[in-house]
């Protein structure tokens, strides 16, 4: 026995067929692997075209996404249940973040939304690898992510259709804590020039010696007044050289010089969905901003909750003199005044309120009467509530803002230079002395209010955005002016030796006299107002650009 397997392992003959067989065997098996593998890798990439190509469609069709989504894989030939998720959400084309972290998941569609994520999974047919696994078929999955980016830039706040020269000195330039001198022909040529808000930034930048920071950690930092202005001028210089606007400019940067007051510059403008771009980046989308409404901005912003007290010389029939007393308050947080952002997207004016001390003109045994006039108003508010992009024709663009005028509470009363610092309550003046004749006095106590329910609809068309059309909204509830409103409601007491005595005629006077300077008086408040960035009883908005892309894959 031992000889004879001895010999058989010593033998040598028939190895090659044996190892032929074994190599054939293996052959077969890597064969059969390989065609498997190959059909998973087809479907796979297929699968994935297929998601790709749902998610476009869905991001298209943001209020429809499921049923285009659906549509979209059965056209591939994919049974309907093949789409297993279809998820809205916001994607921020962030490279800070992740491609993970750039999507963010919502409930369904609404402010805000820009994405669809689809996810879709097949079967695949095993051919031989079922012999392996135990199965026919083998799951295929396949996930895409597609965005749109239709973005609006818009912008509330002061309505200067009617520009008067003194009053902008006057305010503007106590506000900014300075003297100016401007002319009518200079305020003019500030409010038609116009500069590029990511320019503007890009200046700023390189005024304050940053470099690689992104717009939004730029304006987050704290920023002097004099140096926006001089990044205001020389993005103006830059974009439209020296013409009579950056001649003006550059009169009011001089006049800034030695000023320290600070703040952040978030409140001015919000670069949104290009915040994260780095500083002299140019997004794909204008932002077009007025010199005079930038210069406004920065003015009332500056001044933080610091009061304005300077005396008016309006030359207005039946008024004496005014005294002005004005404080403008802070901004709700994370607002600002121009912004560029999709639907959602907010801006606001600053709480403002005013005190006039007008002194009137008076007639018979009346030479003069005190008109204390107070007036506060809340933040008016902007929402980007629809924008509809025309394709292919960008002309049919369409943008509707949501509008709120802020509230105006007026009174005719004794309001304290207290009173107006203190913006968490509201002032409940006493009357106020409007006549004083030595024994004989006539107080007076008036209020009024006006407001909105609801924000009003404002629709913008495509020429209206070309052209910054800037369209107002008025406070419904109120349909005559804020003074015969007042004067509705005024309740005069005549005091002789502290006693309420009756004079004749004399309420009657008081009234007549007050009464007789009611259209000088609401411009006079129009004209202040409108100067410190707000409108009496309205809000004032317009968009200065739109920009439509159609729906891309984005991860």
């Amino acid at each position: 026995m031992r000889q004879i397997i001895g010999r058989f392992r010593r033998d040598r003959r028939g190895n090659i067929a044996i190892s032929g067989a074994v190599m054939m065997l293996a052959m077969c098996g890597f064969a059969a692997f390989g065609v498997d593998v190959g059909s998973i890798f087809l479907d796979q990439r297929r699968t994935q075209s297929a998601a790709d190509l749902a998610a476009i469609v869905a991001a298209a069709n943001l209020s429809n996404a499921v049923n285009a989504a659906t549509a979209a894989v059965v056209d591939n030939n994919y049974p309907a249940n093949s789409l297993v998720a279809v998820e809205y959400g916001t994607y921020v084309a962030d490279s800070t973040l992740s491609p993970q972290q750039r999507f963010t998941t919502a409930a369904g569609p609404g402010p805000g939304i820009n994405a669809v994520r689809v996810t879709l999974q097949t079967q695949t047919p095993l051919y031989f690898g079922k012999m392996l696994v135990g199965s026919n078929s083998i799951n295929v999955r396949a996930q895409a992510t597609a965005a749109t980016s239709a973005m609006a830039s818009f912008a509330i706040g002061t309505q200067l259709l009617s520009l008067n020269a003194g009053l902008l000195n006057q305010l503007l330039g106590s506000l900014l804590g300075t003297t100016l001198s401007l002319s009518l022909m200079d305020y003019q040529a500030l409010l038609a020039a116009q500069v590029d808000a990511f320019q503007f930034m890009s200046a700023l930048a390189t005024q304050v010696n940053v470099t690689g920071v992104t717009y939004n950690q730029l304006l987050a930092g704290q920023v002097k007044l004099p140096d926006l202005v001089s990044a205001l001028l020389t993005a103006q210089r830059n974009a439209n050289g020296n013409n009579s606007a950056t001649i003006a400019l550059s009169n009011i940067s001089q006049a800034l010089t030695g000023i320290t007051s600070k703040f952040t510059a978030q409140a001015l403008l919000n670069p949104g969905p290009y915040g994260s771009m780095v500083t002299g980046s140019t997004p794909q989308v204008a932002v077009p901003v007025s010199l005079l409404d930038m210069l406004t901005a920065m003015a009332v912003i500056a001044n933080g909750t610091n009061q304005i007290a300077t005396g008016l010389n309006l030359s207005l029939p039946g008024i004496a003199s005014v005294q002005l007393l004005a404080t403008v308050g802070e901004q709700p947080v994370g607002s600002s005044w121009f912004t560029v952002g999709s639907v959602g997207a907010s801006v606001h004016t600053a709480q403002t309120r005013v005190f006039l001390q007008i002194q009137l003109l008076g007639s018979g045994s009346v030479s003069a009467v005190n008109l204390p006039i107070y007036v506060e108003v809340a933040p008016g508010t902007a929402t980007l509530n629809a924008l509809q992009c025309g394709y292919p024709d960008i002309s049919t663009s369409t943008v509707t803002l949501g509008v709120s005028p802020g509230i105006i509470d007026a009174w005719i009363g004794g309001v304290t230079p207290a009173d107006m610092s203190n913006f968490t309550t509201k002032p409940n003046p006493p009357p106020a002395t409007l006549v004083n004749l030595g024994l004989i006095q006539v107080s007076g106590l008036a209020h009024a209010t006006m407001s909105n329910s609801s924000p009003t609809s404002v629709n913008f068309s495509y020429s209206d955005i070309q052209a910054m059309t800037r369209k107002t909204v008025n406070t419904t509830s109120f349909l005559s002016s804020l003074t015969s409103s007042l004067l509705g409601n005024l309740n005069l007491n005549v005091q002789i030796l502290g006693l309420g005595l009756p004079i004749p005629g004399l309420t009657s006077l008081v009234a007549g006299i007050i009464g007789a300077v009611t259209a000088p008086v609401d411009q006079l408040l129009a004209s202040v107002l409108q100067t410190l960035g707000v409108s009496l009883g309205q809000a004032s908005v317009w968009v200065t650009g739109i920009r439509c892309d159609g729906a891309v894959l984005v991860n």
